[in-house]
């Protein structure tokens, strides 16, 4: 199929929109909506996507990655979030919210603040958690949620999570406020039904809504209503630059040969554009990357040797040597503009690694 010369020219729209999701919206739907308010006669739209998926009945923070901005979503799936919910004991649903059917009911104990404190700070820290089958993870090619509502109940390994703060408070007699800050692929609904079974009951959400992702807050989120109330002028100055996801603060600036040299995915000399402070920046990421690669050595061995009679004959100690181990920085030209993403080492060997298009 051919494509015409007015097609090819469009412009495609790049960058990062943080967008306060409203209730009863998947999040696709939502990026769908996205991808049509930046679609114009002059302007590509196409590529799209968000950095983690909020509940149809959930509220709040949907960061949304269009064009080259997609490149870099993943430090945002990857990062941690805040969500507030309300938790409404003495009944638990088939999805763990009120978009469920009830399937289940306990009376609910006499509770106070010291109660739940101290309920809370079980909760706080590292721990497995196993995903509901109402969710959008997937098993040979079906989504789970698809299983669950065809009656079927499959066995779900669980995950490791992180909760890293966590308070519950009293609203009434049978409703809990649940504020957490946790790693990604924590599931706030199966939170609420632990936290209920933890004071002695049972409990669903009725209400959730996502307030941070990583760096980004919901303050500074725009409703879909204004979004689309807007001319595409003012649309466009929503948009955030498209490394807004990328948390790296250290940055290395290419001359124009060295420009054009990766944008031909060729690796660089960069030892003398070194500066001190680079280069500790590299070697303190470096340690730290070592140290999780240290870790996961002793993790295989041990599983290795659970099950294995020759653990003497596989060599699972070699390591990186330190100044070849390469970290992520940023590339800038000479005028200041951000070209991607490369991997450089101690030893000055700079790899492109993700460049966007101008």
């Amino acid at each position: 199929m051919s494509i015409s010369p007015k097609q090819t020219n469009k412009t495609k729209v790049s960058g990062v929109i943080l967008i306060d999701k409203p209730k009863g919206l998947t999040s696709q739907q939502v990026v769908s909506k996205v991808k049509y308010l930046f679609k114009s006669p002059n302007h590509d739209s196409k590529k799209a996507g968000h950095t983690g998926t909020l509940d149809p009945m959930a509220t709040g923070l949907l960061p949304i990655c269009m064009g080259e901005a997609t490149k870099f979503s993943h430090y945002q799936l990857d990062a941690d979030k805040s969500y507030q919910a309300t938790i409404l004991l003495g009944s638990q649903t088939d999805t763990g919210d009120a978009e469920g059917q009830i399937i289940a009911q306990a009376p609910i104990p006499k509770f106070d603040d010291a109660c739940l404190e101290q309920i809370a700070q079980q909760f706080l820290g590292a721990q497995q958690q196993i995903p509901p089958m109402y969710s959008a993870l997937k098993k040979d090619g079906k989504k789970l949620y698809e299983y669950a509502r065809a009656g079927i109940e499959l066995e779900r390994p669980p995950r490791d999570i992180v909760i890293k703060a966590i308070d519950i408070k009293v609203i009434d007699h049978e409703q809990l406020q649940l504020t957490v800050t946790c790693t990604k692929g924590t599931y706030v609904r199966v939170l609420g039904e632990d936290i209920a079974k933890a004071l002695g009951t049972l409990g669903h959400l009725t209400a959730l809504r996502r307030s941070q992702v990583g760096h980004f807050m919901v303050d500074n989120a725009i409703a879909l209503s204004e979004l689309e109330a807007m001319t595409f002028a003012d649309r466009a100055g929503q948009l955030m630059p498209v490394d807004a996801c990328i948390n790296i603060a250290a940055e290395l600036t290419l001359l124009p040969e060295q420009c054009a040299r990766i944008h031909m995915g060729q690796r660089l000399n960069v030892s003398d554009q070194l500066t001190d402070t680079l280069k500790q920046y590299i070697a303190d990421n470096v340690d730290s990357q070592l140290a999780i690669d240290e870790d996961e050595t002793d993790r295989q061995i041990s599983v290795h040797n659970q099950y294995s009679d020759d653990s003497a004959n596989n060599d699972y100690s070699a390591q990186p040597i330190k100044y070849e181990t390469a970290v992520d920085i940023r590339l800038l030209n000479e005028s200041g503009e951000f070209l991607g993403l490369g991997a450089v080492s101690l030893n000055g060997r700079l790899q492109p690694k993700k460049l966007i298009q101008r």
